[in-house]
């Protein structure tokens, strides 16, 4: 396998403005994300969902956990196959306009008390939107930094992208929490919600303006110009980046989806499940568990750069096995901390774990990235994240929530996250090194696409 060295470092400058035209794409994925769970918790079940409409009862439930989630492995099909066809970039723009228009739109929809059960349906089919873009998003925006980045620095420059889940988060809560304390709370139901998501559509104008004054990825670039050449003198059909993925790389599709499995859950857990337990079996409020989130999330902004340019130092594989193995061993700790009642064990509770998830989630990126051919790497790394999100986040906290009602214990829920951790584990342990891969030297690779 050829040294990274190999690929010349691209201008400083051109590479932050890739680096920031993939963050804000993912910043506002997950804007989007929190910014409508929060509104479901607040208003949307008065607005949207009244409790004497039994049909629009059903459509929340199917809405909350399932619509956002079962779209994305759509989207990662769909988007995996043109991007890995038409190239990142046009993917990346059409992605964030779907995502942003769509969070825009819900800012400007009528409620039940206006169209009846039509607001809850289109309601949905908005949600349906988001999700399939959601699923076409992330692959598209670690590539694009993945193939333009200095290969030697490739895992710290591919993490950006991933801080924009922390960035989402703190931003969806800080514009919900300040028209909180601003608005009484006629106002806000009345016509406050609105404002978060009609500031979707500011974000998207910025993202636009960022994304559309960035190059096409020179790796992807490449190597279209050599399948153009090859069907010029041979004139054979290329085959589907997806029957090449699932023919040729069903291995490292697995071991992506059996890498998210702890990742995810995890995740999931610390964040959205904690709202529940530590209100319901540790006596706490529900502002002071946010607030413990929000401060974790922050810490968790700030150490994925630095867990990604560890993984250049030492590896993708040992790096993401130390999150791993750290959330697994973390979770009973992490339930004793939160059973004291205090602020203070609550914090570092969420905060160590948001640390150990990031050991997962920053080399992710690179890791993915570099496991598939150029011209199936969208799909490849778009299908291995995103189909293992409908087994893994999607029904984690009703899982854990579910065990705690059951079983009145934190005990099946950490055993439930050590579960998920040693099956990441075993996938790591089945995967090889890709630190040392240069990207733009697949020519071989290719010819799977090409049928040779």
């Amino acid at each position: 396998m050829a040294a990274p060295a190999a690929s010349a470092p691209p201008e400083s400058a051109n590479l932050r403005r890739v680096v920031a035209a993939s963050l804000i794409g993912t910043t506002i994925e997950w804007y989007d994300f929190f910014l409508y769970g929060s509104a479901a918790a607040l208003v949307f079940n008065k607005l949207f969902f009244p409790d004497s409409d039994p049909l629009v009862g059903t459509l929340l439930s199917f809405l909350t956990y399932a619509v956002g989630f079962a779209a994305r492995p759509l989207g990662a099909l769909v988007f995996g196959h043109y991007g890995d066809r038409l190239g990142r970039k046009k993917l990346l723009v059409l992605s964030l306009l779907l995502m942003g228009g769509a969070t825009f739109a819900i800012g400007l929809l009528p409620t039940h008390a206006t169209i009846g059960t039509a607001a809850p349906v289109l309601l949905t089919v908005l949600r349906l939107v988001q999700g399939f873009a959601l699923g076409g998003e992330w692959g598209g925006a670690v590539l694009l930094v993945s193939e333009h980045g200095d290969a030697r620095r490739r895992g710290f420059w591919a993490s950006w992208p991933q801080t924009g889940a922390p960035a989402g988060q703190l931003l969806a809560t800080g514009v919900l929490s300040a028209l909180t304390a601003l608005l009484s709370e006629e106002a806000f139901t009345s016509w406050g919600w609105r404002i978060p998501f009609l500031l979707s559509g500011v974000l998207v104008i910025v993202g636009l303006w960022i994304r559309l004054s960035v190059d096409e990825s020179p790796v992807f670039k490449a190597a279209l110009a050599r399948a153009e050449a090859r069907k010029a003198e041979t004139d054979q059909v290329e085959r589907m980046p997806l029957v090449a993925v699932l023919r040729y790389h069903w291995r490292d599709v697995l071991i992506a989806m059996g890498a998210r499995m702890a990742e995810n859950i995890s995740y999931y857990v610390i964040t959205a499940f904690i709202l529940v337990y530590a209100t319901t079996s540790a006596g706490l409020s529900k502002q002071t568990a946010l607030n413990a989130v929000l401060i974790a999330s922050a810490v968790h902004f700030a150490v994925i750069p630095a867990w990604g340019a560890l993984s250049d130092r030492i590896g993708r594989r040992p790096v993401y096995l130390i999150g791993a193995v750290g959330v697994g061993a973390w979770m009973f700790p992490f339930f004793a901390l939160i059973d004291s009642g205090s602020f203070g064990s609550l914090l570092l509770a969420v905060t160590v774990g948001l640390i150990l998830h990031g050991a997962m989630y920053a080399p992710q990126a690179a890791f993915f990235s570099e496991m598939f051919a150029t011209r199936m790497r969208y799909s490849g790394a778009s299908i291995g994240a995103q189909f293992s999100s409908v087994a893994a986040g999607a029904p984690a906290p009703l899982i854990a929530t579910a065990l705690l009602a059951e079983h009145d214990s934190s005990t099946p829920i950490s055993l439930y996250v050590i579960a998920a951790a040693l099956l990441t584990v075993v996938a790591i342990a089945c995967a090889r090194e890709t630190r040392d891969r240069d990207l733009a030297d697949d020519t071989q690779e290719e010819r799977v696409v090409a049928g040779r």
